[in-house]
């Protein structure tokens, strides 16, 4: 990516297919169908299609996606949007030392993770999240959880 993202400025037009093809090299993120929809420097948005793969199974056959799946957006979108501080964000290194996920309602449809960086400092970052669903009564998506991660950012130069 771009010096110029770096340092502020709108990203590269490319800055959506960079991080979307570091999902489709990821095994477990392309196997969920991760797809990275909007990226701008200190915010990410990304989803997970709805599948039957990802639901609980339910006697009362209502079908409801796991929590794992919204925990999983929350943390990757999180480190994604972290990677927009770095000067060179396809080669940022960082690792989760704190996440939390709060579910509000049950997610029956795709789901929607848009992160915001609340801090991206020397060695750590934290951001929030927020998690949508499409319900089958409402026109609009509806938040069904929110969560918080911290990061520890290894900026270049340091070990």
């Amino acid at each position: 990516m771009s010096e110029e993202f770096a340092a502020g400025e709108d990203p590269p037009a490319d800055a959506t297919a960079e991080m979307q093809a570091f999902v489709d090299r990821h095994g477990y993120l392309s196997w969920l169908g991760v797809t990275v929809e909007a990226v701008e420097r200190g915010r990410l948005v990304m989803s997970v299609p709805y599948d039957e793969k990802l639901v609980n199974p339910d006697p009362d056959g209502t079908a409801v996606v796991h929590g794992g799946i919204a925990a999983t957006l929350v943390d990757t979108a999180s480190g994604f949007a972290l990677r927009t501080t770095f000067e060179a964000p396809a080669e940022a290194a960082l690792t989760t030392t704190d996440l939390n996920v709060s579910y509000l309602r049950p997610a029956t449809g795709d789901l929607r993770a848009e992160a915001e960086v609340v801090r991206a400092g020397g060695s750590m970052g934290v951001t929030e999240v927020t998690v949508t669903s499409e319900r089958p009564d409402d026109e609009e998506p509806t938040e069904v959880a929110v969560g918080r991660a911290s990061y520890r950012l290894f900026r270049e130069g340091e070990t």
